[in-house]
Parts: structure tokens; C-alpha cells; sequence
């Protein structure tokens, strides 16, 4: 019996007026898989992002989320999955466990799960002590970690990270890289990471070269990136989009 994919994309191609920015693109990914979406700006992995999480409608071709088809049923489509968007979408103002609060009463938990979720996240990644403090004061890093925390609350199925790591140091990027790979192997959760950086891509994750619109290559990236005259990946990924 065939595994449904926890996210597919079929056909899908979208318009900004005359450009066309995404074209003909197909995705499949398997649950519990780390998939990278891998493409240089530009690339159109936003876009893809945005026509995922209903910001815009695909104006062709099918998306779905474990078999339902998102055009048919939106709302239960989009309650499997957790989001972190290329831009912070937290209220500074805020406290962190005000923000988490408010997140979590979007999704209808009650008051006593909705603590027991956010000590929990919070745990996880360290930071339950600065649970009062506001956002604003804490470090580029540890707000996407908040977000992160924030994206999981409600247990999604598949998260969705669009450029997670963009601004902040290589340190600070490696954590967060691995924060998230170990929440995919431990959990289960399907991770769909979107990147411009070749070195956050592993051998065993799954990858997505999108270049123009353009789904170049998907498969696993030991694959992908296998060249027979032993260039580095990305001299390799940096040679498949230039000759496009």
C-alpha cells in the first residue's frame, strides 16, 4: 500500500502579473521525512510557502496535506501544520508566554493544555526561564526559537520553516538547524525547511533544487549532489543553476 505524502504539490504554477514564478512545480514528501527546499533568492520557494499556507490561491495545479486536497478543504488542511514565516510575525511587545498564549487560543486549546504546552516547548529549547520577558529583548536566535516553539503548539503533523535561519550567525543557525532536525526524528513531525545555503542541506535529508520556478532535481541530496569528478555539493548546486 502506497504511504500518502504528507505534502503534495502537483502541477502547481502561479502568476505575479506577467512573471511567472512558479511553473509546472511537483513535490512529493513522505511523512516524517526532512525535506529541504533548496534555491537561490528569488528561486520562488516563498511563493511556493505562501501558496502552501493559503496567503495566496494556486492559480494552477493541487496542493495537498496528507491526502486532502487544500483548494477542498482548507481549514482542516491547514490545522496539520505548524509555520514559521521567512519574516517574525511575534509581537515584540509581547511577553513570550503571552504570545504563546494568544497562539494557542487561536487553536482553541484550553488554559491547562495551553500551559502544559508552552512549558513544555519552552523546556525543550531552553528557554522556560524567559518566559516573562518580553520579546524584545531577547536576541535574533532565540526569537526564532520562540517561533518554532510557537509553530508546535498545537502538535502539528508538518512544519513549515522559510528561511528560519536568515540574519543570524553561523552558530546560532547550526542550533537552530539541529533543534529542528532532532524535533523530526524524535517526533515524527514531516519538516519542509526552505534555504539559499547549501551547507544546511544533509546527506540524508531530502532535496529540492527549485531554480526560476523550476523543480531541478528532488531526491535524496547524497544523490543529488553526487558528482563523478568529486566537486563539493556546492559547487555542484551553484553549476546546475547557473546553466539553466
Amino acid at each position: 500500500m502506497q504511504t500518502v505524502a504528507a505534502l503534495a504539490c502537483t502541477h502547481v504554477s502561479h502568476r505575479y502579473g506577467a512573471r511567472l514564478a512558479l511553473d509546472g512545480v511537483n513535490i512529493a514528501v513522505p511523512p516524517g521525512s526532512f525535506a529541504v527546499l533548496l534555491g537561490r533568492n528569488g528561486a520562488g520557494k516563498t511563493t511556493l510557502i505562501s501558496l502552501i499556507t493559503r496567503l495566496y490561491h494556486a492559480q494552477q495545479g493541487s496542493i495537498a496535506i496528507f491526502g486532502m486536497e487544500l483548494r477542498e478543504n482548507p481549514l482542516k488542511a491547514l490545522a496539520l501544520m505548524g509555520v514559521v514565516f521567512q519574516q517574525l510575525t511575534i509581537d515584540l511587545d509581547l511577553t513570550v508566554r503571552e504570545n504563546l498564549t494568544y497562539h494557542a487560543a487561536l487553536h482553541g486549546l484550553s488554559r491547562r493544555d495551553a500551559k502544559a504546552r508552552i512549558d513544555e516547548e519552552l523546556e525543550r529549547i531552553g528557554m522556560r526561564e524567559r518566559i516573562d520577558e518580553r520579546v524584545r529583548s531577547l536576541s535574533g536566535g532565540m526569537r526564532r526559537r520562540i517561533e518554532i516553539a510557537r509553530a508546535l503548539l498545537h502538535q502539528p503533523k508538518l512544519i513549515l520553516l522559510d528561511e528560519p535561519t536568515a540574519g543570524l550567525d553561523m552558530a546560532v543557525r547550526k542550533d537552530i538547524l539541529q533543534h529542528v532536525r532532532t524535533l523530526c526524528r524524535d517526533r515524527g513531525t514531516t519538516v519542509l525547511w526552505t534555504t539559499h545555503l547549501i551547507e544546511e542541506v544533509d546527506s540524508a535529508d531530502l532535496a529540492i533544487v527549485l531554480h526560476e520556478g523550476r523543480v531541478l532535481e528532488a531526491g535524496i541530496a547524497d544523490d543529488v549532489f553526487r558528482s563523478a569528478n568529486g566537486r563539493g555539493s556546492a559547487d555542484v548546486f551553484l553549476t546546475m543553476t547557473e546553466n539553466q
